[in-house]
């Protein structure tokens, strides 16, 4: 399959899980992907996975919570492409899993620049090669934690609700440039992020029983079959459906 020949996409939280699947999925279409994620010998071996697909896919390290960071994976990635198709913004951090009252702030202050205050860094950065008269679509992962509070989320909850309204601010601004975005909501996923969650101390997580319950019952999906759910809001998200929030269940 090479429907994305000549297309280049950008995914954050690019060496595990759904940013994973993803990159495979974008690969095995004929993309070229730029992977971002902080350095580990994960985004080495997905690195490799996808240019034995995808040749001329590369990796940039980069932790989102770092401004300087993510000013030079931009830089990076600017100077090895010249233009941008579609950005991914899958990468996340559901720490600090602790009350609102006692939740460490360092730690919650990292989760709005990885789950938030990145994504505009990052986006601004690599606007130079989103103008243009070619296509550009940008996808949001968000969460149900966006819709409601959850005991000990504070951090995570406000950040996905922020990154719903920056897609929608996104979506209204890059109308004039061709750009379109949408937020997806990808459901309990059998990911990192998960495992985080159940190894969360009952004293500081209420909800912990629900989320060992989650993966004991199979009631998980599986990071490959969300990014075949996702591919097409990816790839072919139209203008009217621009600004829009999914639940890939609905998918």
């Amino acid at each position: 399959m090479s429907e994305l020949k000549g297309q280049t996409y950008v995914v954050t939280g690019a060496s595990k899980g759904i940013g994973r699947a993803v990159c495979l999925e974008l690969a095995k279409a004929g993309a070229t992907v730029s992977l971002l994620a902080r350095q580990s010998e994960a985004l080495r071996e997905t690195t490799q996975e996808i240019q034995s697909i995808s040749p001329n896919s590369f990796a940039v390290a980069c932790d989102l919570a770092n401004p300087d960071m993510v000013a030079q994976a931009a830089t990076e990635i600017l100077s090895s492409v010249s233009q941008l198709d579609g950005l991914v913004h899958n990468a996340g951090d559901i720490h600090p899993i602790q009350p609102l009252f006692e939740a460490d702030p360092s730690q919650w202050s990292r989760s709005m620049m990885v789950n938030l205050v990145g994504v505009q860094h990052l986006t601004q950065a690599l606007h130079p090669s989103m103008k243009g008269a070619h296509r550009v679509r940008v996808t949001t992962i968000s969460s149900g934690a966006a819709l409601r509070p959850l005991a000990s989320w504070s951090a995570y909850c406000t950040a996905k609700a922020g990154l719903d309204m920056w897609t929608r601010c996104l979506a209204d601004e890059g109308a004039s440039e061709n750009i379109t975005a949408v937020s997806v909501a990808p459901g309990i996923v059998d990911t990192a992020m998960q495992e985080a969650i159940r190894s969360a101390p009952l004293e500081d997580f209420p909800l912990l029983d629900n989320f060992v319950g989650y993966h004991e019952n199979g009631q998980l999906a599986q990071p490959e079959d969300v990014a075949v759910a996702l591919y097409g809001l990816i790839t072919a998200q139209t203008h009217e459906q621009s600004g829009q929030r999914f639940d890939v269940r609905d998918l």
